[in-house]
């Protein structure tokens, strides 16, 4: 129920534009712990079984916005990455990191450039380079 709940958030918080979405999500993030990654992983797998509309390719900013919201009413919060690919056709995605590391995704995400991420305790920040 609680996963269903959040599920209904993310939807709902995600349709803000992208400045004002990562300005929320770094107030949200703000004074959390960083999240482990085995922790971060259980709740996406979590997230995948009690959820469809988190599953697939197109659902990845409702499962990674569920899964940061999930990690953060435990008081952490995982880093909250969007990039974008590396070759045409454009495309857009969004994951989460713990400790460093992609938790498991269903693209690979190697094949995009992260643009920018929000992070735990503090201020979102560019990874785009000029």
């Amino acid at each position: 129920m609680l996963i269903q709940l959040t599920v209904r958030v993310a939807s709902i918080i995600q349709r803000r534009d992208s400045a004002r979405l990562r300005e929320l999500l770094t107030t949200i993030a703000c004074r959390a712990r960083p999240a482990a990654y085995e922790e971060t992983n259980a709740i996406k797998e979590q997230v995948l079984t009690a959820s469809p509309e988190c599953r697939g390719n197109d659902a990845c900013l409702t499962r990674s916005i569920t899964i940061a919201l999930l990690c953060r009413l435990r008081g952490r919060w995982p880093s909250w990455c969007v990039g974008v690919s590396l070759t045409p056709p454009f495309t857009a995605h969004a994951w989460v990191e713990a400790e460093d590391r992609v938790v498991e995704d269903i693209l690979l995400v190697g094949d995009y450039r992260t643009f920018y991420k929000v992070e735990a305790g503090r201020s979102s920040r560019s990874a785009a380079r000029p």
